[in-house]
């Protein structure tokens, strides 16, 4: 099994895309109340949701990027805010946090090998 995408809800569908495009993503679905993504790096996707009516999202979207220091200063020169700069974290990534215009809170990060086999992996459960 692989995962397909992810949706995000957003406010005001120009807003976002514009700022996704920002970070780099390519569109390939154009609608007013749905876009669609894809990464720049891999087969992933993710997508965009028009909602009128008020929601909040305590979900979280993790972008993966070798270059994370590299990435955010041309995001920073592009005038994109951050909360926070790249910072290592205990469970052994390197994460920047930001919002979307629509308060969705994505982290750019590098895990390396860590992202998939980190120190206290679990054995393979059925």
């Amino acid at each position: 099994m692989e995962l397909n995408k992810v949706t995000l809800t957003v406010k005001d569908m120009d807003e976002a895309v514009q700022f996704y495009l920002c970070l780099g993503f390519t569109q390939i679905v154009d609608t007013p109340h749905y876009s669609r993504f894809s990464c720049p790096d891999g087969n992933s996707t993710f997508s965009l949701s028009l909602e009128n009516d008020e929601f909040e999202n305590h979900s979280v979207i993790y972008f993966e990027h070798q270059n994370l220091e590299k990435l955010c200063q041309n995001l920073i020169d592009k005038g994109v805010i951050f909360e926070q700069q790249p910072m290592e974290q205990r469970y052994l990534w390197k994460e920047a946090i930001l919002k979307d215009p629509s308060g969705n809170k994505i982290k750019l990060y590098w895990a390396g090998e860590n992202r998939l086999n980190p120190p206290w992996k679990v054995e393979k459960r059925a």
